[in-house]
């Protein structure tokens, strides 16, 4: 990972840092690690939506836990893991969407989340303004190019609800794979699709310009319930079940590393952020990474627990939309431990 952020980090910063990792060895203390080296696989680890994963990293709560941690860029779907795998980039753990976990398991492959990094899809959905003239409802989106992150996205999932609420399925658009960042941003603004559907800091950099229109908007609490009707389950960190029954003691140091870098956000101030987080994250934009962040800060989980309904929401909506979980037998309670980020709730008393 590149930690040219971190080597431009201002004093008050390092202080910060300097202070949480001398207070780290009483307060983390814990048995020995079966795998202190590990790579860990995220999606769309330069967007907001791998906030608390970059922030964990930044202020050096991973190797506070006694990890060497390798951050590694993989695109979203459920066959990601996979495919790292048949290319020889062996990965151990994955900071992704929590319903891959259930998309996984529906291919016969048994993966567990075990720390909730996301209460909400921290998504929104637009359509651009250049069709606003003609525009009254979601229905005319038929026939339209709608740009999401990856196939399997967050973005995608809402996607596949604002249709259905029109009465459109999946097979009236079309949907293109944008990428993530400044690859999101030249789709629309050159007319590639037509609508987007997709986290930040690409959807505040749209409606400050006036380029879209929202139509759904599962960044903040409200606008999740009023789409699923409970929280839903985002970015989470999980791994092979095998690999979480193995190695105890080194996903309870990842869970705790990750429960501080939660609890941190909770008030960590618009300075705090913007020195943390790698120059290169910011998009050129300080002010604007603090505006998609104030849109989105209500979809930090503040303890890294999975609700329930939550999970059984996320398998109805799949269900709905996935002919392949559709058809499977899926066992939800092997698809999410609250075990490990209840102990580090416990620690840190969050």
């Amino acid at each position: 990972m590149n930690r040219s952020g971190l080597d431009r980090r201002t004093f008050s910063s390092a202080v910060v840092l300097s202070a949480a990792t001398l207070s780290a060895p009483a307060l983390w203390a814990q048995s020995r690690l079966e795998k202190p080296r590990l790579v860990i696989a995220a999606v769309g680890h330069t967007s907001l939506y791998q906030l608390v994963l970059t922030v964990a990293d930044q202020l050096g709560y991973f190797k506070a836990e006694g990890l060497d941690v390798t951050i590694r860029e993989i695109a979203g779907g459920a066959r990601s893991v996979q495919a790292q795998a048949q290319t020889g980039n062996a990965i151990d753990v994955v900071s992704g969407p929590y319903a891959q976990t259930i998309r996984l398991q529906a291919q016969g492959q048994k993966f567990q989340a075990f720390v909730l990094q996301g209460r909400t899809p921290a998504v929104a959905m637009g359509i651009s303004s250049r069709l606003l003239r003609h525009f009254k409802s979601a229905a005319q989106l038929r026939g339209r190019r709608i740009g999401i992150s990856a196939t399997g996205s967050a973005g995608q999932m809402v996607a596949f609800v604002i249709l259905a609420r029109a009465g459109l399925a999946p097979a009236d658009v079309s949907f293109v794979s944008v990428g993530n960042s400044s690859d999101a941003l030249a789709a629309l603004r050159s007319g590639q699709i037509d609508a987007i559907s997709h986290g930040e800091p690409v959807m505040s950099s749209l409606e400050r310009k006036g380029e879209i229109r929202l139509l759904a908007d599962t960044r903040t609490i409200k606008g999740t319930l009023d789409m699923f009707g409970s929280l839903m389950p985002g970015a989470c960190l999980y791994a092979a079940q095998d690999f979480v029954k193995k190695n105890p003691n080194t996903v309870q140091a990842l869970t705790h590393a990750m429960a501080r870098s939660l609890k941190w956000l909770q008030t960590a101030s618009p300075g705090d952020i913007v020195r943390t987080i790698p120059e290169s994250y910011l998009l050129g934009d300080r002010v604007l990474y603090l505006e998609a962040f104030n849109r989105m800060h209500e979809a930090v989980s503040p303890d890294g627990l999975f609700p329930d309904d939550g999970v059984q929401t996320t398998l109805k909506v799949l269900a709905r939309f996935e002919p392949e979980i559709r058809s499977a037998k899926i066992d939800l309670a092997a698809t999410y431990s609250n075990v490990f980020a209840t102990k580090a709730r416990e620690r840190l008393q969050i």
